[in-house]
C-alpha cells in the first residue's frame, strides 16, 4: 500500500497539494526571470507614451501582478513621469502586456471567458476553484467590460469578408428586453401598468447556413454555422433617412464578414415586424424575405381565441384550418376567413382588422409551399434560440440590472466567443491594446 494512501491522503488531496507546489515553483521561476531584466531603464529622459513630450525618470518601484501561476512581485520597475500631461508609467508594465492594470494577459483572457458565461461573482469563484487564481468579482467585472469594450471597437473596425462555403445563407434578427438600472430608464415609456419601462431591448442578428437535412428531407441548421452580433441599438430611421441606423450598420457588417452577399441565395427571416423588413430592404435588397411560419401560426391561434372565447374546440378547429391553408400557400383563403369577422363590434373588430392587415401586408413573405419547394427554411428557430442562449441566459438572471455601457460590453464579448471569433480578436488585442497608449491609436 502506498505510504500516501496509508497516511490517509486521498487522490484529490494529493492533486491539490501537487498543483500548489507546481504553481508556486512556476511563479518563483517567472518572478526571477522577469526581475533579472533591468533593461527598462532607458535614461533620465524618454518620450512620453501618452503625449509624446519629455518624461523624466523618477525612481524604481515594485508591483504585484496576478498571473496564471499566482501572484508575483515585479521589483524595481523604472518609473517615468511626464509633467506636461501629468501621466506616470513603467515601461516594463507595457513590455509585459500588463499596461496600467495588475492582471497578466493570460489571466485577462481567462477573466473574459468566465465573465461571458456567468455572473461576475461566479467568474471569480470559478477562477479560484479551477485555476487557483484569486480575483475579486469587482475586478472580473472591470476587466471583462474593458475587454468587451475593445471587442465592440474591433467588431466595427474589422469587417473582412471570408469565403462563403454555402450556396444559400440565412440571416434573422429579433429583439429581447433585459433589465436595466433605473437611472438608465428615466423618461422611457414601457409596458408597466404606469407606462414606465424596466427593460431596454437588445437587438440580435444571427447568420447561419442550413445545407443539412433531417430524416424527412427538411433543411436544418448546419452545426456550428451560426454567428451573432448584438447590442442595445436603434434601428429607427429618421424623417430624412439619410443616416443608416446603428443596428442596420451592425447587420451589414455581420453579413459582410460571413460572405452573405456572395451567396447565390440570400434569405432574410423575421417575425413580421415592419422594422425588420425596412432593414432587410435596405441591407439585403436581393434577399428572399420570409415571415417565420411559427409566428404566423401564433397570430392565427391567438385570433381564434379572441373570436371564439367560450368555444375552445371551435377555436382550435378554426386555427387548425387556417394553419393548413397557410402552409399550403393559400393566403386568399386565410384572408377570406379573417375578413368574415372584420365587422365585429368594438375592440374585437379592430383586432381582426389588424390581423387582416398583418397577413395581407406579408402575403408575399408567406408563400410557404413555394419556399419549401426551393428547399428553404421557413422558421426562425435559430434566431429565437440565439436570443435565449446569447442574451437571456446571461443578462436576465435574478437581481441583475445593467447599464447600457456594461451590457453592450459583455454582449460584444459573448457574441464574439459564441461566434468563434475570440481567438482572432485576442491576437489583435495582444498586438494593439497591450501596447503603450500612443502605439495603440
Amino acid at each position: 500500500m502506498s505510504p500516501a494512501i496509508a497516511s490517509g491522503l486521498d487522490l484529490e488531496t494529493l492533486e491539490g497539494e501537487v498543483r500548489k507546489i507546481v504553481l508556486r515553483t512556476a511563479a518563483r521561476f517567472l518572478e526571477e526571470t522577469i526581475n533579472a531584466d533591468k533593461s527598462d531603464y532607458a535614461g533620465p529622459l524618454v518620450p512620453c507614451i501618452f503625449c509624446g513630450g519629455q518624461a523624466r525618470y523618477i525612481d524604481r518601484r515594485d508591483k504585484t501582478i496576478t498571473t496564471v501561476a499566482g501572484d508575483i512581485t515585479v521589483k524595481e520597475r523604472a518609473y517615468y513621469y511626464c509633467q506636461s500631461c501629468g501621466h506616470g508609467w513603467c515601461p516594463k508594465d507595457y513590455a509585459l502586456g500588463v499596461g496600467d492594470g495588475s492582471l497578466s494577459p493570460g489571466v485577462m483572457r481567462m477573466v473574459g471567458l468566465v465573465a461571458s458565461a456567468g455572473s461576475f461573482m461566479e467568474g471569480s469563484k470559478l477562477l479560484s476553484e479551477l485555476a487557483g487564481i484569486d480575483v475579486t468579482g469587482k475586478c472580473v467585472e472591470r476587466t471583462a467590460k474593458r475587454i468587451g469594450t475593445a471587442v465592440a471597437a474591433d467588431e466595427t473596425a474589422v469587417v473582412a469578408s471570408k469565403p462563403n462555403p454555402s450556396d444559400t445563407m440565412y440571416v434573422g434578427v429579433d429583439g429581447t428586453g433585459i433589465p436595466m438600472r433605473s437611472s438608465e430608464l428615466a423618461g422611457s415609456a414601457g409596458k408597466q401598468p404606469d407606462g414606465t419601462a424596466k427593460t431596454k431591448e437588445v437587438k440580435l442578428c444571427v447568420v447561419w447556413t442550413a445545407d443539412s437535412r433531417d430524416d424527412k428531407g427538411n433543411p436544418v441548421k448546419d452545426r456550428g454555422s451560426e454567428s451573432y452580433s448584438a447590442a442595445i441599438e436603434s434601428c429607427a430611421w429618421g424623417d430624412t433617412c439619410k443616416d443608416t441606423p446603428p443596428f442596420a450598420s451592425r447587420v451589414e457588417r455581420e453579413l459582410t464578414r460571413r460572405g452573405f452577399f456572395h451567396a447565390n441565395r440570400q434569405v432574410f427571416i423575421g417575425d413580421g415586424a415592419l422594422w425588420i423588413w425596412n432593414l432587410a430592404s435596405l441591407i439585403a435588397p436581393d434577399a428572399i424575405q420570409i415571415v417565420d411560419l411559427y409566428h404566423a401560426k401564433e397570430h392565427l391561434s391567438l385570433l381564434a381565441g379572441e373570436l371564439f372565447t367560450s368555444h375552445t374546440d371551435l377555436a382550435k378547429k378554426w386555427a387548425e384550418d387556417r394553419c393548413k391553408e397557410l402552409e399550403a400557400g393559400d393566403l386568399d383563403a386565410v384572408l377570406k376567413a379573417i375578413n368574415c369577422h372584420i365587422s365585429r363590434p368594438g375592440e374585437l373588430g379592430k383586432k381582426v382588422a389588424r390581423e387582416y392587415g398583418y397577413f395581407d401586408t406579408n402575403r408575399n413573405r408567406m408563400k410557404y409551399d413555394y419556399f419549401r419547394s426551393l428547399g428553404l427554411c421557413v422558421g426562425s428557430g435559430v434566431v429565437e434560440g440565439g436570443c435565449k442562449s446569447v442574451i437571456v441566459q446571461r443578462f436576465k438572471r435574478s437581481g441583475m440590472h445593467w447599464s447600457s455601457f456594461g451590457a453592450n460590453a459583455i454582449i460584444a464579448l459573448r457574441c464574439t466567443l459564441l461566434s468563434g471569433r475570440f481567438d482572432d480578436f485576442w491576437g489583435r488585442y495582444r498586438t494593439n491594446y497591450f501596447r503603450a497608449p500612443h502605439q495603440a491609436l
